[in-house]
């Protein structure tokens, strides 16, 4: 079971020419991930941040098609890999049957002086159960 954001390209998102100018892709990513956190996993950002955090240590994107004011994206997010103290991600953006972007990232999560520190349990055990379903 991935979980599913979706996503109108608005004004905002646009560069003159109508475009995603490509840096509110990663706006698009990081809301995509604060709602998988919040929706899924039951661990709003404005909770996990009062003592840390889950920074993004590695992300790499590749750029499929443009996509225009207007647009409908589909983005998924997959979890890939749990570690102790981080979380492997690929989060993907569709419109109708087109990629627009596929990324992988890897966010870690920090304790309040911004060093990795492993997940909460309760936490690590809703996202193994995440993992899980998205397995099946």
């Amino acid at each position: 079971m991935t979980f599913t954001m979706r996503q109108k390209v608005q004004f905002k998102h646009c560069d003159p020419a109508g475009i995603v100018f490509y840096p509110r892709y990663f706006e698009m990513m990081n809301d995509c991930v604060e709602a998988f956190f919040d929706d899924a996993l039951d661990c709003p950002f404005e909770d996990l941040h009062r003592e840390g955090g889950v920074p993004t240590a590695e992300i790499s994107v590749t750029f499929s098609r443009p996509s225009y004011h207007g647009d409908r994206l589909k983005i998924t997010l997959d979890c890939t890999r749990l570690g102790r103290s981080s979380l492997g991600l690929r989060i993907e953006a569709i419109c109708g049957t087109e990629r627009r972007f596929l990324a992988t990232s890897t966010l870690v999560h920090i304790d309040g002086t911004g060093r990795s520190t492993p997940w909460p349990e309760p936490l690590r055990a809703r996202i193994a159960e995440q993992m899980q379903r998205m397995a099946a």
